[in-house]
């Protein structure tokens, strides 16, 4: 499917097709990755308009020495990232500050029926550093290759093993506190 959206989007004709394949194909999985890490369904779905709009404008930039889906993701994670930089410094709220509402837009958003481990492991990722839950949620819940995460993060596969076992540590030790 990537190399059909990339002959698509090389094509001047079928650039805006190409464009919109991509969307189709990437647009829910990256409406996930951003909402683990805001938590809000209308930040997601702000951010996820302002992610495909800067791909859109970069679609020319993309040297295709990456995949394609990580080119994207990386765009998402870095909007992510600073998202919640500029969320910190508007309210210029301490760091615990955020994650308490984070946590309390966790709790209001999230399904009833989610049992309670789950949300155990959601109030924990909240204390993580941001670029540590990215990295957790990138291989724990997105079953993404080290390989991949690396490509998108610019880290090496080494520090981002070290980084996901640190994250793995905290959520265990605060999982087993609570």
């Amino acid at each position: 499917m990537e190399e059909e959206i990339l002959l698509k989007i090389r094509d001047q004709e079928t650039r805006n097709y190409g464009f919109n394949l991509l969307v189709r194909e990437y647009q829910e999985r990256i409406y996930w990755h951003v909402r683990k890490m805001v938590l809000d369904h209308e930040d997601a779905d702000d951010l996820v308009q302002e992610i495909f709009i800067k791909v859109w404008k970069n679609l020319s930039k993309f040297r295709e020495d990456s995949k394609l889906y990580t080119w994207v993701y990386r765009i998402a994670t870095n909007e992510c990232l600073n998202f919640l930089k500029k969320k910190k410094r508007r309210f210029f709220l301490p760091i615990h500050d955020l994650e308490g509402e984070l946590a309390e837009k966790l709790t209001s958003s999230i399904d009833p029926s989610t049992d309670e481990i789950e949300m155990k492991l959601q109030k924990a990722l909240l204390k993580l550093p941001d670029k540590q839950r990215i990295v957790f949620n990138m291989k724990y819940y997105d079953e993404m290759k080290f390989a991949d995460i690396a490509e998108i993060t610019g880290t090496s596969i080494g520090a981002l093993k070290a980084s996901y076992h640190h994250a793995v540590k905290k959520i265990e030790n605060l999982i087993n506190v609570d």
